[in-house]
């Protein structure tokens, strides 16, 4: 089954630095039949205006995810922490036994990302943070472990959770292919539109949330960039 949340179906929060919105129940948005979708607990659509940002806030037990779509995001934490992660690239933070920090949007331009929370295995981790670059070369026309708590995903960044964030770049025309196994479920984000997933055509920025599926073929109409999270 593949279900489709467009976008402008989302829940939506703006305030004068942040249009956000919200693929499930989060902050002042709540929706009862949209919880999380398996271990996938948050999924928000970010645009954070220069020179502004997220002020030092915590978190615990919680494994962020943090993939940057344009400019770039500049990362403080109280662990002594700092960094930058630009576009097309990814940051990962295991929040475990508490971390506060701060995400400011340092440039002159809107910096768009996706922010996904992941349900840990373990509670109670030594917090942590981490940013890498991840050349988008390398997911043309495939998709490419970004952040992963998988044994066969050695080359993603580490996160405690038996999930997968992925991500790949298709041209016109190009596909990928994505294997689920039994009892799995994936969501799937396009960034702009064009994207079928096993012919079912899913809107720029819309939620593909999707189960009983073990094969998904992903078919771009025209270039854009997809998101998947693969969690139990």
């Amino acid at each position: 089954m593949i279900a489709v949340v467009p976008f402008e179906k989302l829940g939506a929060f703006r305030n004068e630095w942040l249009n956000a919105r919200h693929h499930f129940s989060f902050g002042e948005y709540h929706d009862p039949g949209r919880m999380g979708w398996g271990a996938l607990r948050v999924w928000n659509d970010d645009q954070i205006a220069p020179g502004t940002g997220f002020p030092l806030h915590g978190h615990r037990d919680m494994e962020i995810v943090t993939y940057v779509r344009e400019g770039a995001i500049t990362h403080r934490d109280n662990l002594g922490n700092e960094g930058v992660t630009a576009a097309g690239d990814v940051q990962v933070m295991s929040a475990g036994t508490g971390i506060l920090h701060s995400e400011v949007n340092a440039g002159a331009e809107p910096c768009l990302l996706f922010q996904i929370w992941i349900l840990p295995q373990r509670l109670g981790v030594k917090p942590r943070w981490e940013t890498r670059q991840f050349p988008r070369g390398d997911r043309r026309g495939k998709l490419v472990p970004l952040a992963s708590g998988r044994a066969q995903d050695r080359d993603a960044m580490t996160i405690h959770a038996d999930a997968a964030i992925l991500g790949a770049r298709l041209g016109e025309g190009e596909s990928a292919v994505h294997s689920l196994a039994p009892g799995r479920r994936a969501y799937v984000v396009p960034t702009r539109p064009g994207l079928s997933i096993n012919g079912i055509d899913v809107p720029a920025r819309a939620g593909a949330a999707i189960t009983g599926e073990s094969t998904l073929t992903l078919l771009a109409a025209q270039p854009l960039e997809i998101v998947v999270a693969d969690v139990p």
